[in-house]
């Protein structure tokens, strides 16, 4: 003999009723809810929303800085030329006339030949730069930059000459007195007029025009178009001081190094090393130099870039997570705060699903 379970009246009803509801609440009327929620109560709302508002911020900054200056870092760095390898040694560690003692070998104006002797090195350069009165006709410019360079100056730093042309092995030779001028100098001492052929007065000294260059902008800290270009040998024989010149003779900071195409700069590296070693007469451990190549620079950048896009990212990171924390917070408080009316809507049947679900998208919402 079977037996049929009888279900009693009421809680068919209340399942009846449970379902009813269940289905009137859809999840459009859960989103305009938490919005409710969260508009009822506007200036708190504001208030979680603007920790938030200022962690997302901080990261697009951060991102922001982060990528601006590596581009930019890189950019400076390729506008200084191409293939380069920059030798460098300081002034104080010997090497003039007037160094005392047994002092380590500095880098000197002769060494330049010996680095371009080197099998697979394209051109160099190296510079010496001091600041100078210009005169032309009525115009009078004070600390405009004098720059003494090399014939492999336009190749190896990437500049053209527009008008003119650029000094010769001749006058590099004999210290001539001729000046190639920047394109923004050129403008501020002879306006529109042409200035090839004409002369100025640099210092006590009567230069003649002979060139403009091409523009260029700022590399670095330089500004190429505001410089005066001489042989560097003028500029050791007029332009430095005197005591300088008993002190460092004719030593220089940097030679600039370019590597022809498709040649092993590191084997042309080792090979300069080797030759600087052998006319100053030690060892290549013992040369005081450091040579980087453009990657070099660019690494050693991208370090303190990289450790500088770190303390970004933890500033962002705890921007963030104090917002998280607010919004934590402030959805403890609702709770709290509205726990009769969450009492009403589960005795009219609504589903802890749905009241979870409510809490979640005002929380979406205040982030």
């Amino acid at each position: 003999m079977s037996t049929t379970a009888i279900i009693p009246v009421e809680t068919q009803e209340e399942a009846q009723v449970e379902t009813a509801v269940a289905s009137i609440i859809s999840p459009v009327e859960i989103v305009r809810i938490a919005w409710e929620g969260v508009v009822r109560n506007k200036v708190r709302s504001l208030l979680t929303m603007l920790g938030v508002i200022i962690g997302v911020a901080a990261v697009i900054i951060m991102i922001a800085i982060s990528a601006g200056t590596e581009a930019t870092i890189a950019e400076q760095i390729e506008g200084l030329g191409s293939n380069l390898v920059f030798i460098q040694s300081s002034f104080g560690r010997g090497g003039g006339p007037g160094a005392q003692g047994n002092s380590s070998p500095t880098l000197v104006y002769d060494d330049v030949d010996i680095v371009a002797s080197v099998g697979g090195v394209a051109a160099t350069t190296v510079d010496q730069t001091t600041v100078q009165t210009v005169k032309a006709g009525d115009v009078t410019l004070t600390d405009v930059s004098l720059m003494g360079t090399t014939l492999g100056f336009p190749s190896v730093r990437g500049v053209e000459v527009a008008n003119g042309r650029f000094f010769n092995e001749t006058e590099l030779e004999r210290s001539a007195k001729v000046v190639v001028l920047g394109p923004g100098l050129a403008e501020q001492l002879f306006g529109e007029e042409n200035p090839i052929g004409q002369s100025i007065t640099v210092g006590t000294n009567k230069l003649a025009v002979i060139g403009v260059m091409a523009e260029k902008g700022i590399v670095g800290n330089t500004d190429f178009d505001s410089l005066m270009y001489v042989p560097i040998t003028l500029v050791f024989d007029k332009f430095l001081p005197t005591m300088f010149r008993q002190f460092a003779g004719d030593n220089v900071r940097i030679i600039y190094v370019q590597i022809e195409e498709g040649a092993d700069m590191d084997m042309v590296i080792q090979q300069i090393q080797l030759k600087l070693a052998a006319s100053k007469d030690v060892s290549v451990d013992e040369l005081p130099f450091t040579m980087q190549t453009q990657q070099d620079i660019i690494d050693t950048q991208g370090a303190t870039t990289e450790a500088f896009r770190n303390l970004l990212a933890w500033v962002a990171g705890v921007s963030l997570l104090v917002g998280g924390i607010g919004i934590m917070n402030i959805m403890l408080v609702s709770v709290t705060e509205r726990t009769r009316e969450i009492g009403i809507r589960k005795a009219v049947g609504a589903l802890k699903r749905d009241i979870l679900v409510q809490f979640l998208l005002e929380s979406l919402l205040l982030s």
